[in-house]
């Protein structure tokens, strides 16, 4: 796909520049020295016209990075780290800005952007000249979308970069270049290297970019995270086939990376890739009653079972719909946003407490089984105000508390 954006060199400085003073960075050009230069993602997404809240900016020094950052971070009063000592790489944070400056390492900055992991990032704005550098061809492939490396060394160098590739496709719709491709299956195993709180981190950008559905169809074409037979399991769906539209704009943002996730990690490498214990509770619950449902259909399902199907999914039930038939997912969406329906949103007229102080009962499994009773006789519309709630407690607790002799 060709994209309508504007590659004319003049444009692209002026908006540099615009964004610069925009963003009050032209206070710092003056504390940096003679051939710094700035690159990769914030003169990328100036091009596509891609604004964040929070904004990136790279800039390379030729010498002296931690030196210069500290100077400036005293200067504008602004909170200074370093990110790598050894390298010299330091960020200063500037309100909602990151700015982190490193030294260039190779003897020239064609040698430098050489090295960089994709041509789209490998655009540089030379401060001394106020010009574009750009010789691979950078603009032309962010014109035409297409994610293309100058080396595979440049990945193999950091091995998460080949989970980049993803992220890209899904936050910019990018389609990746065939000899990317087939580098990816072949080196997708060293992805293992990589730490895996970064994998993670990058799984959830994947998860919440535009065009997940693009990046979540090539990631299982290519088992980037499993072997060959991982997703011949039958929790894993046809996910072309599904008609994402039954969900609204919010339920998509909310819910659909949860079901994206649950669709190219299982259980076992959501835990080793350090997924927080709620997201593996949802995929396991997920799982759970996917394949209960796959040996029971849902008109056979008991009311304590339904009750505890919704009692569990009901936070994130639009993550389940598309594991349900085709004919219910529409009617069960609507009866979840109507926060009113007592059996897709479980209830109580009367906690635990009440039920203790009026019927002189005290906590334990009897108090527990009468609570989930009244809560499913709400759910079925058998009860309907606070009297009966104690009338049909009363009566339960004389059929089901334990006789003495």
């Amino acid at each position: 796909m060709k994209r309508n954006i504007q590659t004319n060199h003049t444009l692209i400085i002026d908006e540099l520049e615009t964004s610069i003073k925009f963003h009050n960075l032209d206070s710092i050009l003056g504390l940096l020295p003679k051939g710094s230069y700035l690159v990769g993602g914030y003169i990328r997404d100036i091009i596509l016209g891609r604004e964040h809240e929070k904004v990136d900016i790279d800039i390379v020094v030729p010498l002296n990075a931690i030196e210069i950052g500290k100077k400036i971070a005293e200067n504008i009063g602004s909170k200074f780290i370093i990110l790598d000592e050894k390298r010299e790489v330091v960020r200063i944070f500037l309100n909602h800005i990151y700015i982190d400056i490193a030294n260039q390492v190779s003897s020239t900055i064609e040698g430098d952007l050489c090295s960089r992991d994709f041509s789209i990032n490998s655009i540089a704005f030379l401060f001394d000249k106020k010009c574009l550098f750009d010789p691979l061809n950078g603009l032309k492939d962010l014109e035409i979308s297409l994610l293309r490396t100058h080396s595979e060394n440049n990945l193999l160098n950091d091995p998460l970069r080949i989970l980049r590739c993803f992220r890209f496709v899904s936050e910019l719709d990018f389609k990746i270049d065939f000899n990317l491709i087939t580098f990816i299956k072949k080196n997708k195993e060293k992805l293992y290297l990589v730490a895996n709180e970064r994998i993670n981190y990058e799984i959830q950008k994947i998860v919440h970019g535009a065009n997940v559905l693009n990046a979540v169809l090539l990631i299982k074409k290519l088992n980037i995270f499993g072997s060959d037979n991982l997703y011949e399991d039958s929790f894993f769906l046809d996910l072309e086939k599904i008609n994402y539209a039954e969900l609204n704009q919010k339920e998509k943002e909310k819910f659909l990376p949860s079901f994206f996730i649950a669709q190219i990690l299982d259980v076992l490498s959501l835990e080793k890739l350090k997924f927080s214990k709620a997201e593996i509770a949802k995929t396991k619950l997920l799982r759970k009653w996917h394949f209960l449902l796959k040996r029971k259909n849902i008109a056979e399902l008991t009311e304590s079972d339904r009750y505890a199907l919704h009692k569990e999914l009901e936070m994130f039930l639009p993550s389940f719909i598309f594991y349900l038939p085709q004919n219910l997912r529409v009617d069960w969406l609507h009866r979840w946003r109507d926060k009113d329906d007592k059996l897709f949103h479980p209830s109580n007229l009367i906690n635990g407490e009440v039920i203790k102080n009026n019927l002189k009962i005290k906590d334990g499994p009897i108090l527990g089984e009468l609570l989930q009773y009244l809560s499913i006789e709400l759910a079925y519309k058998r009860l309907n105000n606070f009297d009966e709630a104690i009338y049909k407690a009363k009566r339960w607790i004389e059929q089901n508390a334990p006789k003495c002799d």
